[in-house]
Parts: structure tokens; sequence; C-alpha cells
């Protein structure tokens, strides 16, 4: 039996929190997902605020993960593929600074790794990555009703045509990384 190393943190952003939380969550090794704000200039921002556009903050999650089980590098490939990297301020129909392409790091370890992987990705996709590449900030828990958005609401309109695909995207292209 594997003894569990000590849990690490990846901050991302890629469009509509539901998305990436909802991914996550199936992610074998990954322990914990919240839906959060990062990057903005407002405290304690509420998700009205953060709509609007006006805050700086990105829609992030904030994952816990075991790196016995998956490593930060596996975790970036994972952001890169469930998401588009190329478009600026905007993933499909949701447009605005909350929906960029953000990558918070939390150790000079996890930038250089975030460099690495992006360099590599840079060289799949045909447009330029617009990504930001930052450290963290000062993280704001989500509201409790976006938590677990997808899962308590699978059947809503944008969790059936937006989260639904991603998260199959997610289960066809990495079925050794499901839990």
């Amino acid at each position: 039996m594997s003894q569990e190393s000590a849990p690490e943190v990846a901050i991302l952003g890629g469009g509509c929190f539901w998305c990436t939380e909802a991914v996550y969550l199936e992610a074998r090794g990954v322990t914990r997902v919240e839906s959060g704000y990062m990057g903005g200039d407002v405290p304690h921002p509420t998700y009205e605020q953060v709509c609007a556009g006006t805050t700086g903050h990105a829609e992030v999650i904030r994952l816990e993960f075991d790196p016995s089980v998956i490593s930060y590098r596996d975790i970036l490939q994972i952001f890169f593929t469930i998401h588009d990297p190329t478009t600026l301020n905007r993933q499909g129909n949701d447009v605005g600074p909350q929906y960029r392409s953000v990558i918070f790091t939390t150790s000079p370890e996890q930038e250089a790794t975030a460099r690495q992987v992006m360099a590599e990705m840079a060289a799949v996709w045909d447009a330029p990555l617009v990504t930001q590449l930052l450290p963290q900030q000062q993280w704001y828990k989500a509201e409790d009703y976006h938590q677990n958005y997808f899962a308590q609401h699978p059947l809503q309109g944008y969790c059936a045509f937006v989260v639904a695909p991603k998260v199959a995207k997610f289960r066809t292209m990495f079925t050794a990384r499901l839990k």
C-alpha cells in the first residue's frame, strides 16, 4: 500500500469554475476542489461583482492533490486539454477578464514546471497561448452554491451543454487519471 504524501495545492483559472471544478473532482489523486476568486484588487468579492468584470479577479479553482498519485505536471496537462488557452479573456460564450486562462503558482518549483508545460503546449496549439502565469494571491472562496455545482445541477442548461462535454473529454482523454 502506497504512503500518501502531504497534499499540495494548485490554483487554476480556465473559464467558468464550474467546468474546471467538475473535471478535477473526477481526477485520481485530487483530494479537494473549491471554486473561488483570485487575482483582483477587491477584497471579499461576490460572484456578481466578479461577473461584472471590474474586480480584476478570475474565476479559479483551488485544488489539493497527492503528488504521489498525480503530479503537478499531470494537473497542468489536464488543464491545457480542457480549456482553450489561446483565447484572451474568453472561453466559448463566457467573455470577460474573469474567464481568463491563468495559473497561480504556490512555489518556484510550480512556476518552473508551469513554464515547461506551457512551452510544450505552445507547440500543440495553432495560436499563441495567452495563459497568465502569476504567483498565488489572496484566495476568496466562492459562495457555497457554486461548490460542486455540476454534480448538483447536471441537467441545468449550462451544465448539460458546456460543463458535461468538458467532463466527457477528460474521461475520454485521461482514462488512467479517473478516480
